[in-house]
């Protein structure tokens, strides 16, 4: 028996959507007509529907969300059939409905939750399957769902902070951009008209900006041509292996930038193989799964090199001090971790020390940011016065 998605009409007139499983779709719209709706369109809801090309069904805070309220409905006694039933109504969007209703049509079938999920990899990826297939494993899934619920909102929290901390910055920045451009082009432009049949020598500052205004509107246009071609130069050597990782490897590099960048990768990954970990899940598969999250791949080439040495029977502790990128904090838990038995908890306790600092440090960059920003934008803007204001003041001094 398959599940369809229908649209049909009621007495009154009214559209109805909704979802029915029937064996055929001629059965799905005979059952319509019995319920007194004329059916308009009935579509059979598969793997390919319910998961469109380039587009997550839920993500982000949305995939928490759903989440937890798969926990709760599960944690509380409902079957997992059931469960989902109750979540295809509360769908926030089609994509979402869709993906809800191939889930249940699996799970009815008899698949299990985790075979289920590995069709929507968009949506569900590696360690949010490792964890579902953990649980179901050892028959707590409400409890590992809840921890997973967790762990999402958690990330969900932090990211959300790094990008409001950077936000004003970036604005600030933009609309600077755009008044110096706006000034440059137009502002200066008038004043080498006023004084272009002057005798006398123009104030050097003055000079200086006419000619970068000069060469801003003669030249200006290259700077979009520039910027897309350094885009295409960037996404072509990301698309290689080794270009990739030498390009990651030079970001950690980047002062300030690139230490923050690594210590928000590495809580991520702490945070991921400890909530792996605390699942049931095997030690390997757990580093495996947590080293595919990582979004620097230099830092992903490490942690592929720490698999290969836990994989030969070292340590944790021993394996992550032997990449110098993931020592520090995560090595120190790790190792009190592997001594008192308890990897997991002391892996989330790294996580979430490293996401507290991550967060102290990005909001110390934009704090220091905003004024560094405001002074060096009022510094240009008082230059381009300054380069406008000399000439009168120069005239003026002559009249008198």
């Amino acid at each position: 028996m398959s599940t369809y998605r229908y649209e049909a009409l009621d007495d009154a007139g009214r559209r109805q959507r909704g979802t029915l499983e029937a064996d055929t779709a001629r059965a799905a719209r005979a059952r319509l007509r019995e319920r007194g709706l004329v059916p308009l369109t009935v579509a059979e809801v598969s793997a390919a529907s319910a998961q469109r090309p380039g587009r997550r069904a839920l993500t982000g805070e949305r995939l928490a969300t759903w989440t937890r309220q798969l926990a709760s409905l599960v944690a509380s006694g409902l079957p997992l059939e059931r469960a989902l039933a109750s979540l295809i109504d509360e769908a926030a969007s089609p994509a979402e409905r869709d993906l809800v209703t191939h889930l249940r049509a699996e799970v009815n079938a008899g698949s299990a939750l985790a075979h289920a999920l590995a069709a929507h990899p968009r949506t569900f990826d590696d360690s949010y399957r490792a964890v579902v297939a953990a649980g179901e494993a050892s028959g707590r899934l409400g409890a590992v769902l809840e921890r997973l619920a967790d762990e999402l909102e958690a990330a969900q929290a932090l990211r959300q902070r790094v990008l409001s901390a950077m936000l004003y910055p970036a604005i600030v920045t933009a609309f600077s951009v755009v008044i110096v451009v706006f000034l440059m082009t137009y502002v200066v432009p008038q004043v080498a008209q006023a004084f272009s049949s002057g005798r006398r020598a123009l104030p050097a500052l003055t000079v200086f900006m006419l000619g970068a205004s000069h060469a801003l509107r003669q030249w200006g246009w290259l700077a979009p041509l520039l910027a897309l071609g350094g885009a295409w130069g960037w996404v072509w050597a990301r698309r290689r292996t080794a270009w990739r990782e030498r390009l990651d490897r030079a970001w950690l590099a980047v002062p300030v930038l690139g230490p923050l960048s690594r210590q928000y990768d590495i809580a991520r990954f702490a945070a991921t193989l400890a909530m792996l970990t605390g699942a049931g899940v095997p030690l390997l598969r757990a580093l495996q799964t947590a080293g595919g999250t990582l979004r620097n791949h230099a830092l992903r080439a490490d942690a592929a090199t720490v698999l290969a040495l836990v994989r030969e029977g070292a340590p944790l502790a021993a394996a992550l001090a032997n990449q110098p990128a993931l020592t520090g904090l995560l090595v120190t838990f790790a190792r009190l971790g592997e001594q008192t038995g308890q990897l997991g908890p002391m892996l989330q306790r790294a996580a979430q020390q490293l996401g507290s600092d991550v967060q102290r440090r990005t909001l110390r960059l934009a704090t220091l940011l905003e004024p560094a920003l405001i002074v060096a934008m009022g510094i240009v803007v008082l230059l381009i016065v300054l380069s406008v204001m000399l000439p009168i003041i120069q005239l003026n001094q002559l009249v008198r």
